[in-house]
């Protein structure tokens, strides 16, 4: 049972209850950033991180990710990413689907937008998972993707689908998430998959 729970929550069929390990959860409160510097290493070929109630101390921040190559402590890889969004307003008087210029990156090292605007308001936020593969392989880029949902200070629902590519051959040992400003609450969690 308890493997067949574990591949319905990672929507994967057949995984095993050895093959997803929970190798990080931590909650955090007031935090200006999360990093993660031990247990991304070549046990797993892919990890998954979840982001649960994560609410921002700032209005209309956003939220995002960067990370190091082995031995480096700057977390800004050059990363090359496409980002489209889904959303809808409470006032069912504006939805639409889209393509985000804004927030790709083409050889960028900035730290890669995750979320839409967030608010600060007690009863928004955003939930949803970043896939990173195989950031040991010293042959090959890194790629990545996410898929976030979150409430939109205008009070909107946003879906927000972002992918791309850490465009580095050394390995990957180190990632951190952080709001664009100020602090934020909330708990990350992090998966290793064999």
């Amino acid at each position: 049972p308890l493997g067949f729970h574990k591949a319905t929550l990672f929507g994967v069929a057949g995984v095993s209850t050895g093959a997803v390990v929970l190798l990080h959860d931590e909650d955090y409160t007031g935090d200006a950033s999360a990093s993660i510097t031990s247990g991304i290493d070549s046990t797993y070929g892919e990890y998954i991180f979840k982001f649960y109630n994560i609410n921002a101390e700032t209005d209309n921040t956003t939220f995002g990710f960067q990370v190091n190559v082995s031995g480096e402590s700057d977390y800004n890889e050059v990363i090359t990413s496409s980002v489209f969004r889904a959303y809808h307003d409470e006032a069912d008087s504006t939805a639409a689907l889209g393509y985000r210029t804004g927030d790709d990156q083409a050889q960028g090292t900035g730290f890669q937008q995750l979320t839409d605007d967030v608010p600060n308001d007690a009863d928004q936020g955003f939930a949803g998972e970043l896939h990173l593969f195989n950031p040991s392989s010293t042959t090959y880029v890194k790629h990545f993707y996410a898929r976030i949902q979150n409430g939109h200070y205008a009070d909107y629902s946003t879906d927000i689908y972002t992918a791309g590519y850490i465009n580095v051959t050394g390995a990957v040992d180190d990632i951190q998430f952080k709001p664009s400003s100020g602090n934020f609450d909330g708990t990350i969690k992090m998966w290793g998959v064999k």
